[in-house]
Order: structure tokens, then C-alpha cells, then sequence
């Protein structure tokens, strides 16, 4: 994965890095309520689609 972020330009990375960390921390506060990890990673992908 570092050789992904590596090749990506210096403004997607800048963009990218803080949606995945904020979509990180929003997946581990599912997983600290109780939500089963399908339903996490559903959650997650729908607003990965809706911030792309």
C-alpha cells in the first residue's frame, strides 16, 4: 500500500490521507458500539462512495 501512496500525486495524497484516517476512525467507533464488522464495512463503503 506505501508503494500506491508513493506513486500518487502530491495533492491526491495530501486529500486522500485525511479521508482515510477520518473513514478509520469511523469504522473503529462502529466496531466500539457493537456493530458487526459487514455492517462497519458497508457503512464505511457508502460514504467512501459519496465522498468520491
Amino acid at each position: 500500500m506505501r508503494q500506491r501512496w508513493a506513486q500518487a500525486s502530491a495533492t491526491a495524497a495530501a486529500r486522500g490521507d485525511p479521508g482515510n484516517r477520518r473513514l478509520h476512525e469511523r469504522w473503529l467507533a462502529y466496531l466500539e458500539h457493537r456493530k458487526r464488522p459487514v455492517i462497519a464495512n458497508v457503512a464505511i463503503a457508502r460514504e467512501l462512495a459519496v465522498w468520491c
